[in-house]
């Protein structure tokens, strides 16, 4: 992922809590008055990973409840109990068009026959769909439905569908407030009532996954509607009741996580801010859960309690309040500590004790705390070369060592791929530094208030000013936990592309270049290179491929902000390995345009002197490669090798090697051989002249794993070998030439 200019703030902070069940939500950027309301995973905007904003601790959500990667910790907790399903016929067909031409009775009765992601698809809508569908009428009617439906505690009656139709018009009539109209008096009234019907229910209390998925839905809708202040007293109720049974349950957890979103962002309504001043007995609540609960801190719910005490401090921003939140802040910071398992809280209390009360820093003992915090938690620096440090947290030497090596072997993988010269003008990035953390957990703890980033997400480059002297780029990372005991720091070869893509090909600062739609080309030569330099197949993007869902002049327009995650990288992916395979000069063209900062003559390469000239080409090659992406070499001599094959599942015993040779004719520019795969350590050697061994070798790749890669360049025409030494045993391996 890369940086974002301003203008993705929004964006970045949209996916940074999410809010249960399958319409889960975020809120954006707050505006003063009121907040944006809360949106879907399905319509926030893909994030960059390569970023050049960072995000102030007043504006950092609270904590998302689900992880963004499945780990060891979260795959503990149990899995949602089966809700009951929609009762009566479902609606036929799922189009803006046939929302917008019902009205009364009738969009009532085709809201609740939708399908929640039915009903979801609609925080996309804009223009006159908007109108048509969100309206302030329309929105007023279902908010009457809601009133007059009987809430059972599941969703049998179709409240969920009515809730969510509900957040889907707030949110697009904030975002889009000229195509749909103003709300007012009516809407306010008619949501209050439909609200206080679901609460006052008494189904709304059962302790169920059932009642679990629409009440996390219910109180999400309570800040898309900006009535935090009235609906206080459920926010007391749900911290109050909260006990190891709600914990044991997917949906009541997360519903409870849902308040802290409602108070996160009352901050920016003076409602509420009067309400807690006149009656601050939620102060005492979120403390006494936080205390009650500091038991979770290390367990997969341990957000719910830095969540809880991150939010009990937030109230210092307000001056009335801060002679009562101050102990109590104090009192938190006292049990716990800065690592271990009880970080997560104090970190969270301790950023913003500092940001809301630093004249005070001394009495809560967190003056300058991030230069402490830093020094305790990244303890490690390991200097690779001139050009790369490695900043960490735990990391083996050998480790070190393996990561060092990748690095290193990937930079001329790269410019063999995208045949450049040299730095673009006025980039002083000559270094770049490596901050790896221990955990997925670890850098959602920490690498939010030491970098001031958005930590929902796979990793974050941060390039900075390159034209500045002196200027760190770094990217910050973390360790795959889910993949041990093999070693892996998640995205490593991913975000190490941003920086040389962005020292090589990309003149000026992220931003210059989002002047223009450019991002198939910038995360997906990221993630090319990712896969090819270690010889693993791509298996999302191939299977992607085979639903042919974009043409290439349609991935030519892909943004941050109109795309997601399968558009973004997987079909990224796909536009670049097709452009640099099969049309590398135009590939040349365009980036000659983008290494002198002309980005609008770059895009005119694609979007208009090729526009769909390739398309049909392109919609062929999708299924060649998702068909079977690099085939088995076909001669029955298992050690022959040959143009763009591969040999699979091969195996030796520790000492042994494993031998290769192929042909090359007269005109091969460069020969690229890759292994990966399997268990073990295979290390990969070359020999032009005979059979190559450790001993007779003029190449070698010899990383701690089975992903290996030697790039030989203006080979001459002839037999050479190649060879698996087995350093300790490996099988299941595939060795791969192309040229």
């Amino acid at each position: 992922m890369i940086k974002p200019p301003n203008v993705i703030l929004a964006a970045v902070l949209a996916a940074a809590v999410l809010v249960p069940a399958n319409a889960s939500a975020a809120p954006t950027l707050p505006a003063p008055t009121p907040p944006t309301p809360t949106a879907p995973v399905a319509v926030a905007a893909a994030l960059p990973s390569r970023v050049g904003v960072t995000i102030r601790p007043a504006l950092r959500p609270p904590t998302p409840a689900d992880p963004r990667v499945v780990t060891a910790s979260a795959a503990r907790l149990p899995a949602p109990q089966k809700v009951a399903p929609t009762q009566g016929r479902l609606a036929a067909s799922c189009t803006p068009g046939e929302f917008g031409s019902r009205t009364g009775s009738a969009l009532v009765h085709f809201v609740k026959a939708s399908t929640a992601d039915c009903v979801n698809t609609l925080f996309n809508v804009t223009g006159r769909d908007a109108y048509n569908v969100f309206r302030e009428a329309k929105m007023v009617t279902i908010a009457g439905a809601l009133r007059d439906t009987n809430y059972p505690g599941n969703n049998s009656t179709s409240v969920k569908q009515l809730v969510m139709f509900l957040r889907a018009g707030y949110y697009v009539q904030y975002n889009h407030p000229t195509d749909v109209g103003t709300y007012g008096p009516a809407l306010k009234t008619a949501i209050r009532s439909g609200l206080d019907r679901f609460f006052g229910s008494a189904p709304s209390r059962d302790v169920s996954d059932a009642n679990g998925e629409i009440l996390g839905e219910a109180v999400t809708l309570i800040d898309s509607s900006s009535e935090n202040a009235r609906y206080l007293y459920v926010v007391r109720r749900l911290l109050t009741a909260f006990n190891s049974q709600y914990n044991e349950l997917w949906y009541m957890r997360n519903a409870v996580n849902n308040v802290f979103t409602v108070l996160f962002r009352g901050h920016w309504l003076d409602d509420f801010k009067a309400a807690v001043v006149a009656d601050p007995s939620i102060l005492d609540v979120t403390y006494k859960f936080t205390v009650d609960n500091i038991g979770l801190l290390g367990t997969a719910s341990g957000f719910l309690v830095a969540n809880g005490g991150g939010e009990l401090t937030r109230f210092l921003d307000t001056p009335a309040l801060k002679p009562k939140v101050r102990p109590l802040s104090k009192s938190l910071l006292d049990r716990s500590r800065m690592t271990g398992v009880t970080a997560k809280l104090w970190v969270r209390v301790a950023e913003l004790a500092a940001h809301y009360d630093n004249a005070n820093c001394s009495y809560y003992k967190v003056c300058d705390f991030e230069t402490a915090l830093a020094s305790a938690v990244l303890p490690i620096r390991h200097t690779c070369s001139s050009t790369v440090t490695i900043r960490a947290q735990e990391i083996s030497a050998t480790n070190l060592s393996t990561t060092c090596t990748s690095l290193a072997g990937q930079v001329s993988y790269f410019h063999n791929k995208v045949r450049n010269s040299g730095p673009v003008a006025n980039d002083n990035n000559t270094s770049l530094e490596v901050v790896t953390f221990h955990s997925s957990d670890d850098y959602k703890t920490y690498a939010g208030v030491l970098f001031d980033i958005d930590t929902n997400n796979g990793g974050m480059y941060l390039e900075g000013d390159p034209a500045a002297q002196g200027n760190v780029p770094r990217f910050i990372a973390y360790e795959a936990e889910w993949q041990r005991p093999t070693f892996a720091i998640w995205n490593l070869n991913h975000e190490f592309t941003h920086y040389l893509d962005g020292r090589f090909d990309m003149y000026g600062d992220f931003a210059a270049g989002q002047v223009v739609p450019a991002v198939w080309w910038i995360e997906g030569v990221a993630e090319y290179i990712s896969y090819g330099y270690r010889a693993l197949p791509y298996d999302e993007a191939l299977e992607e491929a085979k639903r042919h869902t974009y043409s290439l002049s349609t991935l030519w327009q892909t943004t941050y902000e109109n795309s997601n995650t399968n558009r973004t990288y997987r079909w990224g992916y796909l536009a670049a390995r097709y452009m640099l395979e099969r049309h590398p000069d135009d590939v040349d063209r365009m980036l000659a345009k983008f290494r002198v900062g002309d980005y609008r003559g770059g895009y005119a390469i694609y979007a208009t002197g090729i526009g769909t000239r390739y398309d049909a080409d392109f919609n062929a090659w999708l299924d060649n490669i998702s068909a079977d992406p690099t085939p088995e070499c076909t001669g029955t001599d298992t050690r022959v090798l040959d143009r763009n094959c591969r040999r699979s599942n091969l195996s030796a015993t520790t000492g042994n090697l494993t031998h290769f040779y192929i042909y090359l004719p007269a005109g091969v520019s460069t020969l690229r051989i890759n292994a990966g795969g399997g268990t073990g350590n295979a290390d990969l050697y070359y020999n032009p002249d005979t059979w190559a061994t450790p001993t007779t070798h003029t190449a070698r790749s010899t990383n701690t794993t089975n992903t290996e890669s030697i790039t030989v360049t203006t080979p001459t025409p002839g037999y050479r070998y190649i060879s698996l030494y087995a350093t300790t045993t490996f099988s299941g391996t595939t060795i791969t030439t192309t040229y």
